[in-house]
């Protein structure tokens, strides 16, 4: 099976990524995507997430309709911060017969060559990358990139959490269940 891995901080997770997420399970040979939910990115700030098991289980509301996704947790028992390709060597590990490639905007592609290992990633994994306005995607000789266009919202999710303390509503930027959850648990006021 060929599992894509979505990676994020998912703070919290929005429509924005469930059409990213179906689009490549669309238009790409994946068979099912994996939401990682990463409890810290090393290239970002923790101090404005959320717990990870309650970002966690936000994504399993958002997704309990749908077989082909999953919520994976494996991050949280793995060292902190995560890297991706820790986490790749840990599921070629427990996982051998299932094939991964890592689903990612085309703007944190732009930072790759940041990440740990990014050679290592390069050359043994097929990158999914979509295009983001304003970011160009060079492809380092020797990778497994496969670019794809995708249907693109202006949301994010730090957008989400500044309406949320002021106050505004974003009933259409969350998955219906997940906005009742937020809103039930008045998460990020």
């Amino acid at each position: 099976m060929h599992i894509g891995l979505y990676f994020g901080s998912f703070n919290p997770i929005h429509i924005g990524h469930l059409i990213i997420a179906n689009h490549v399970l669309q238009h790409s040979a994946v068979d099912k995507v994996w939401f990682v939910v990463s409890p810290h990115n090393p290239l970002k700030e923790s101090s404005a997430l959320l717990n990870e098991y309650h970002r966690l289980h936000l994504v399993e509301i958002a997704i309990a309709n749908n077989p082909k996704f999953r919520a994976s947790s494996v991050e949280f028992s793995l060292p902190k911060p995560s890297y991706t390709i820790d986490t790749l060597c840990y599921l070629k590990e427990k996982f051998p017969f299932e094939q991964f490639s890592v689903i990612m905007g085309g703007d944190s592609f732009q930072n790759i060559h940041r990440w740990k290992n990014h050679e290592t990633l390069l050359k043994n994994y097929e990158l999914i990358v979509y295009r983001r306005p304003g970011f160009e995607i060079n492809i380092p000789e020797g990778s497994r990139v496969n670019v794809m266009d995708a249907p693109l919202l202006e949301i994010s999710a730090s957008f989400i959490r500044q309406q949320l303390r002021d106050k505004k509503s974003v009933q259409y930027l969350l998955p219906d269940a997940v906005w009742e959850y937020v809103t039930a648990n008045r998460y990020y006021l």
